[in-house]
């Protein structure tokens, strides 16, 4: 189980390094707080199945809940840039621009 556990921070870390490198973009800024949000997951699956917490069954599918939210805003959002700027650059969405 600790080579597991050490796996699954592994990828939340290169996801999290992905997302400070690559955060010029919309489309991978995306991808990589979706793996974060995998990673988030099945850690706090595994996490509750080993404790035998039957009171927070709960906590992943409210996990999945935001993250399927999240997705859905987050391409909404790309949709609407892209039909609107023609690319998915993140600085396009600064508020003090004229």
């Amino acid at each position: 189980m600790p080579s597991i556990s050490t796996n699954i921070i592994l990828a939340f870390t290169a996801a999290l390094t992905g997302m400070l490198v690559f955060r010029s973009h919309l489309m991978s800024s995306l991808l990589c707080l979706e793996g974060m949000m995998l990673s988030m997951f099945i850690l706090s699956t595994l996490t509750i199945m080993n404790l035998h917490s039957t009171m927070s069954f709960m906590m992943p599918i409210l996990l999945l809940v935001f993250a399927a939210c999240e997705a859905a805003i987050g391409l909404a959002l790309l949709v609407m840039m892209s039909n609107t700027y023609g690319l998915d650059l993140i600085q396009n969405l600064s508020l003090l621009q004229c």
